[in-house]
């Protein structure tokens, strides 16, 4: 495989359980995914990460897993994901697995032995405390639980069905790698991994994220599974800074081929507490924050550029506006995206425009997370009102009801109840819609794919940003030897005035825009609601 090949691709992200239930049982699914594969093969993404599809209590939908090596019943067999691992790589699509090694459920074979007796050999697989200490889990409460059977707490920094696995463990991560080979052996062409910056964690000392070994285990993961093969590797790496971002990325260290970091992903939130407590974007702080991440991977280490993924809500209700202006919005902020330097991920139904739902009852948001923070607020006095104003904007469920295929009952997705409600809006919003509208959302960012596999300079320019104090334009400039693009954006619904000159005689062409008619001078210009455009600049 070539190396670096994933700087030049485009990566479409499948969350199985809402993708396309093919059997009718509610459930989306593996067959459902291969069904599907010409659609994403024409909307141009080239790699498709899927959502865990492994044996699992779902719990926490598939990020609890019982068995690495075999596919949950819920999605199909071992032999459906091979059929779908040779379907794709029939369309040149490459297929990556996520990745979830941080913790197992706790039916995996490990755990059920580890819990047996404190000198099970399985037993320092996990972490067992006499005593337990201040970690909380994220999902709320203490990160330990009392076990009877043998009178030790184990640590779990998700659901107490979700014991972590101790990496201080030879023994344990031999067993991971090997399953891992495994999976690169049937043709998986890399691994997105989950929570990865929890797995060097030190609970004695408190040590939860970006522990001392944490690089240590990953460039032992490297030499022993996907190093020498030119994978794709991305870590979910909440705690990241640049600085740690270059020690994932950095190709002399030989860990991972890019990060998931989401410092811009906190800037709605009010500072020093949870995402739930909102709080209005400042767009210049956007700026400074991708411009941050722009400049410190501009020659070394790579980054990955995404709005959404199936723990943050769509982005088009979260920054844009969903209403009159959504198909404007979602083309803006996808374009302002798209224009930078970095792998984009697309995820599912984003490239339509798929919103956020807004159900009244909290028994409609089945997620774990959202559920136990409803409760725990309710309990602590917070009004329900604005407990659901909360989920509304922010829950991980936004991102899960079952994708948009047509105006049929239940969206195409199924014949029958799913799972999880649909979004009402699915009569207007839907694929069949979409593609049979050359000016849809869908239509753009197939262009935008298309733009950056024929430009390089989306890949290998410079980044330079403009009027970083401009309140309502975010614009900014991509520059290699022989090209130059410029990015400008309008990130909200008022008319902006904008001014930019370049010295020298020169000619602006329209790359892509959002209108059908945008200006071709940036000389004092006013930009309509939404409106965004990829310039590319020639000197006479």
């Amino acid at each position: 495989m070539e190396k670096n090949w994933w700087k030049r691709s485009v990566v479409y992200q499948i969350y199985p359980k809402s993708f396309l239930d093919s059997n009718q049982d509610g459930i989306g699914d593996l067959n459902g995914i291969i069904r599907k594969l010409d659609y994403i093969q024409k909307l141009g993404a080239d790699v498709l990460w899927l959502c865990p599809v492994y044996q699992s209590p779902q719990v926490d939908n598939g990020y609890d897993i019982s068995d690495y090596t075999q596919i949950s019943e819920l999605y199909g067999t071992m032999n459906d994901m091979e059929n779908l691992i040779q379907a794709c790589t029939v369309r040149g699509i490459k297929l990556i697995m996520d990745l979830v090694v941080n913790h197992t459920s706790d039916q995996h074979p490990w755990f059920i032995q580890s819990r047996k007796s404190k000198d099970n050999p399985y037993r320092d697989f996990y972490i067992w405390r006499d005593k337990p200490n201040e970690l909380t889990s994220n999902f709320g409460g203490s990160a330990w639980e009392y076990d009877e059977r043998t009178g030790q707490y184990y640590l779990h920094f998700y659901s107490k069905q979700q014991p972590d696995l101790n990496w201080e463990n030879p023994n344990m991560r031999e067993a991971i790698y090997k399953m891992m080979n495994q999976w690169i052996d049937k043709g998986v062409s890399g691994f997105r991994m989950d929570v990865i910056d929890l797995i060097g964690k030190q609970p004695d000392k408190g040590i939860k994220e970006n522990g001392p070994k944490l690089h240590d285990y990953l460039r032992e993961m490297n030499r022993k599974t996907f190093g020498a093969k030119h994978l794709l590797t991305v870590g979910e790496t909440w705690g990241a800074t640049p600085e740690i971002g270059h020690l994932y990325s950095d190709e002399e260290r030989n860990e991972l081929s890019m990060v998931f970091q989401f410092e811009p992903m906190n800037l709605d939130k009010q500072p020093g507490k949870h995402r739930w407590d909102l709080k209005r974007l400042d767009l210049v702080d956007l700026k400074d924050v991708m411009t941050k991440w722009q400049k410190s991977f501009a020659s070394s280490g790579w980054n990955s550029l995404f709005w959404n993924n199936h723990d943050l809500p769509r982005i088009v209700s979260r920054w844009g506006n969903d209403g009159i202006y959504r198909e404007l919005s979602a083309k803006m902020l996808a374009t302002l995206l798209h224009g930078m330097k970095g792998t984009p991920y697309i995820y599912q139904g984003e490239e339509i425009g798929m919103t956020n739902v807004k159900f009244t009852s909290i028994e409609d948001y089945p997620d774990i997370e959202t559920q136990n923070m409803y409760h725990e607020r309710l309990a602590s006095g917070y009004a329900e009102q604005d407990i659901m104003r909360s989920i509304q904007m922010k829950a991980r469920d936004n991102a899960r009801t079952p994708m948009q295929w047509d105006d049929s009952d239940y969206a195409g997705f199924s014949s029958v109840r799913p799972w999880m409600k649909v979004n009402p809006n699915y009569r207007q919003i839907n694929v069949s819609q979409s593609l049979n509208d050359p000016n849809s959302v869908f239509y753009h960012y197939q262009k935008l794919i298309a733009l950056r596999k024929e430009h390089a300079i989306f890949t290998e320019g410079s980044y330079e940003l403009i009027d970083r104090d401009h309140p309502n334009v975010y614009a900014y400039k991509r520059a290699s030897d022989d090209q130059e693009l410029l990015v400008v954006c309008n990130f909200y619904e008022q008319p902006a005035v904008f001014n930019y000159s370049v010295e020298g005689a020169y000619d602006l062409h329209i790359l892509i825009s959002n209108y059908p008619d945008s200006p071709h001078q940036l000389e004092t210009c006013t930009l309509r609601p939404y409106e965004a455009v990829i310039y590319k600049l020639q000197h006479r």
